[in-house]
């Protein structure tokens, strides 16, 4: 009962972060009911779809990757949690396992924010064109297979 209610703290941090820190909905004001359950139901998604994203980036991230060694920590489930021995390690290092370095869930968005498909065409003939993708950094490639994204074939 009390791992349940402690549970909720996830809840009210996704409720409280959703227009502010992480997401940056805006709030739009709706009048009508439809258009309210829309909103309300595209802000649980994005929500959804960021918690996914942190739980497969999360050897990329500060997020702690190994949760039974933190539940392992704790000396009753009533106690306050405490990290993991290698979450600990990972934010006095600021550095990964594999030695890239750990990044927030902000900043690594604004990484992968540089990748960018660019559609070209030639001065010889303006009919072909193609698509070229701009080569990954190594933290880009490691978030693109943590997710199982293949930013070739987007």
């Amino acid at each position: 009962m009390v791992g349940a209610y402690k549970g909720l703290a996830r809840v009210e941090r996704a409720f409280r972060s959703l227009k502010t820190v992480d997401l940056h909905i805006r709030p739009i004001h709706h009048w009508l009911a439809p258009r309210v359950r829309a909103h309300v139901f595209l802000c649980l998604l994005a929500c959804h779809v960021e918690w996914h994203m942190r739980e497969r980036l999360r050897p990329m991230l500060f997020d702690d990757d190994d949760p039974t060694a933190a539940a392992r920590e704790r000396s009753s489930i009533v106690a306050p949690a405490q990290p993991s021995p290698a979450a600990l390690r990972k934010r006095a290092s600021k550095v990964a396992a594999n030695g890239l370095p750990v990044h927030s869930f902000q900043s690594l968005l604004r990484d992968l924010a540089t990748c960018t498909l660019n559609e070209m065409t030639t001065t010889l003939n303006a009919a072909y064109s193609f698509t070229l993708v701009a080569t990954a950094t190594p933290i880009q490639a490691q978030a693109f297979a943590l997710l199982a994204v293949d930013p070739t074939n987007l």
